[in-house]
């Protein structure tokens, strides 16, 4: 049997007005979601345990079969594991974003989604400026990177309550900077990049530019290094993870799926969807198992734009689900799988708790005789899941 599981990230929302009171993926062309639930089954999941911060760190975790509440450790240490930083029992990584400051005011979590290239070169000044033996910043894709610093038994640095910068924006900086024993090192350091980067050159020719400078790091998402149970071992089956960012590759390696990379894969509204379908493709003749992640929607979700969202939910329906449905046009011991993490809505956004939908096709799946893929939860769902780590093993085991 081969599993297919396919993640638009973010990509349920809530019904906006200027759609008649649909969400962007009731409104979306997504014939080929909508054949997984005409001729398979679908329900709903809780990818966040109650009480926990919504991400994609601990929804993928869900959705990849491990509880969050048991397996969690931080967002950093699985996006330090994908940049092959080995971390020691006293490292704790951080998530260090570059953003745009604004005065008082954090405007761009992504610092204008810079470029891989141009982050890289602003990454090894801070760290030559602000790095030490105990403080090390490492490049990742984007606007998305790493620091890593020692632990001091004197100081809470994983006790630390740090705001994701894309939950705040448009917000003061000042009044959600880090909080608790040990914040001052972690404010500092922010604070001392932004007097640093405004006048690096790269900054000054993206506001010649008019492009948004990345002139402020902000960390958060911190934590040690985890320790899970390797997926052949928990499901008995070989796999491998296809994905754009840091997170859920590192996801991968750290339990032991293998990671593809995929030319053009960029986290963006960009990405190659259709590579992606073909290296899952690709995948499956000698794995068993293919996880694949795509970031847009999600992206969209973050910057508000709801044209965005919906084209990002009809490229992912055509050139990544469709595809691989094409490819598997009389195939049988198949089973294939569509959710996303998360929602986040346009309206918001921000990421949020709220049950998601998920969409099952395949060998042994009874026809529940729905007839749309939606997000817009029923009181009495065919199927709903409260633990979403209990998913996976339905999906594979069922």
């Amino acid at each position: 049997m081969k599993y297919i599981i396919l993640v638009p990230d973010g990509m349920a929302d809530y019904p906006v007005k200027e759609l008649g009171d649909r969400t962007p993926l009731e409104v979306s062309h997504k014939d080929n979601m909508d054949y997984l639930v005409k001729n398979g089954q679908t329900g709903f999941v809780n990818t966040i345990p109650q009480g926990v911060t919504p991400g994609s760190d601990v929804a993928n975790l869900s959705i990849l079969g491990y509880d969050p509440l048991q397996h969690y450790t931080g967002r950093g240490p699985l996006e330090a594991a994908n940049l092959g930083i080995k971390l020691e029992d006293d490292d704790i990584a951080f998530r260090c974003n570059l953003i745009t400051a604004e005065g008082d005011k954090l405007l761009d979590y992504s610092a204008g989604h810079i470029t891989s290239k141009e982050a890289a070169v602003l990454i090894k000044f801070l760290d030559h400026e602000l790095g030490s033996d105990g403080i090390k910043f490492y490049p990742g894709v984007s606007y998305r990177h790493i620091m890593m610093i020692k632990d001091d038994p004197e100081e809470d640095l994983i006790g630390i309550k740090c705001q994701p910068p894309h939950d705040i924006m448009g917000w003061s900086i000042q009044k959600n900077l880090p909080n608790g024993k040990g914040a001052e090192k972690i404010i500092a350091l922010m604070q001392k990049s932004l007097e640093i980067l405004p006048q690096h050159e790269i900054n000054q020719v993206r506001i010649d530019l008019k492009e948004n400078p990345a002139n402020m790091i902000w960390l958060w998402g911190q934590g040690k290094k985890p320790t899970l149970p390797k997926f052949t071992e928990k499901f008995k089956v070989t796999g491998s993870v296809i994905s754009a960012v840091d997170l859920i590759k590192g996801l991968g390696k750290t339990i032991g799926l293998d990671v593809i990379d995929v030319p053009g894969a960029t986290g963006y509204y960009d990405t190659n969807y259709v590579g992606k379908a073909e290296a899952a493709i690709k995948s499956l003749r000698n794995k068993d198992f293919v996880f694949v992640h795509v970031e847009a929607t999600d992206e969209a979700g973050h910057n508000g734009d709801l044209r965005m969202k919906i084209a990002c939910i009809e490229r992912f329906d055509k050139e990544v689900v469709g595809t691989i449905l094409k490819h598997l046009e009389n195939k049988k011991d198949f089973r294939i799988m569509v959710l996303p993490d998360h929602a986040t809505p346009v309206s918001l956004r921000t990421h949020v708790s709220d049950p998601v939908p998920f969409a099952i096709f395949g060998s042994g799946i009874t026809v529940s005789g729905a007839t749309s893929f939606t997000d817009r939860k029923e009181k009495d769902a065919e199927l709903s899941f409260k633990n979403g780590s209990e998913l996976l093993e339905y999906f594979m085991r069922h």
